[in-house]
């Protein structure tokens, strides 16, 4: 592991300050990049520790949570309001990783975390345009049961590894920033980036910017929402997919409906051609297969992950036929 300097934040100002010199990178709970750190994958000369800033949760009376970037995963998925108003976020959370990394793991540095692809991490074997720009991409041609099948490009076809930011992008988040040259928000489904020709580049961070806060704005009918996750194994096991769910129905029709796809792609993928669909169509089977369809005609699979476009589709219009059971 290179060296690097560490310093511990006091305020956002600080943080700001500290996050500005050349080479420095934020550090939240650590649960990935420390990993990173140890694997030489990230080589800053210093770490500015911004855990002690805003790690409150604030649940507004109009229906919307405001969420400090420095919040534990934990506290996020136990808080009653968030099991309340946003089931599915809360659900999602606890499908992710282990109780331990939980309990470490921030917010912030959830939504920033990098993808586990074995290629990207296999500095010693491996080409990698993510890793290293211009060397090419062992994945399109090895093993890629786990990679993506939608958002891809010939340089990269790497999955996002969130399950927390399926949820978010599903309920409209807004990822609220600071930087020198001023304050910004961005809705969390326009922070990831897809890779086209720059796969290193995963956020539309600028550089120095700090994540402050993420909001949840008001959707009543998120009560009715769940995710569903689909791995290999029952725990610590990244999705093969994932669906993040909220249906709101009236006189047996769809009024609104929310939905998004983990492990699918370089981002968390929000089905906006399947809600589009849906909405003032029938809650049958023939309604939700014919909008995931749609969603996945873009989807082009690699060698060994063909089967995740079936997987896709049977998640989804399982999860849509379970909300649609416990609507009142």
């Amino acid at each position: 592991m290179k060296p690097f300097i560490y310093t511990r934040a006091a305020d956002p100002a600080e943080a700001l300050l500290k996050g500005a010199a050349p080479g420095a990178k934020y550090l939240g709970g650590g649960t990935n990049l420390v990993d990173l750190l140890r694997e030489t994958l990230e080589r800053p000369d210093s770490l500015v520790d911004v855990t002690g800033l805003d790690s409150d949760i604030t649940a507004h009376d109009d229906g919307r949570i405001t969420i400090g970037a420095g919040v534990r995963n934990t506290a996020l998925a136990a808080h009653p309001a968030v099991r309340e108003r946003f089931p599915l976020l809360s659900r999602a959370i606890v499908a992710g990783a282990s109780a331990q990394i939980r309990n470490m793991a921030t917010v912030g540095g959830n939504l920033l975390q990098r993808t586990r692809c074995a290629y990207f991490y296999d500095s010693d074997g491996s080409r990698c345009n993510k890793r290293e720009p211009g060397q090419g991409c062992d994945a399109l041609d090895g093993f890629n049961r786990m990679h993506a099948i939608l958002g891809a490009s010939p340089t990269c076809v790497a999955t996002h590894p969130s399950d927390m930011c399926v949820a978010l992008a599903a309920l409209d988040a807004v990822v609220h920033l600071r930087h020198p040259d001023g304050d910004r928000s961005l809705p969390l489904i326009d922070l990831h980036r897809l890779p086209k020709d720059r796969p290193e580049i995963d956020t539309q961070l600028r550089s120095g910017e700090l994540i402050t806060a993420v909001e949840l704005p008001a959707l009543a009918f998120a009560t009715r929402s769940t995710y569903r996750k689909v791995r290999d194994r029952s725990s610590y096991a990244f999705a093969l997919v994932s669906v993040a769910a909220a249906l709101d129905l009236q006189d047996g029709l769809v009024k609104d409906v929310r939905l998004a796809l983990g492990g699918v792609a370089h981002r968390p993928w929000r089905a906006l051609k399947a809600e589009a669909l849906l909405k003032g169509q029938p809650a049958t089977e023939a309604a939700f297969l014919a909008a995931i369809d749609a969603e996945l005609a873009d989807a082009r699979p690699l060698r060994h992950n063909a089967f995740k476009i079936d997987l896709a589709r049977r998640t989804v219009i399982a999860v849509l036929d379970q909300l649609t059971e416990t609507q009142p």
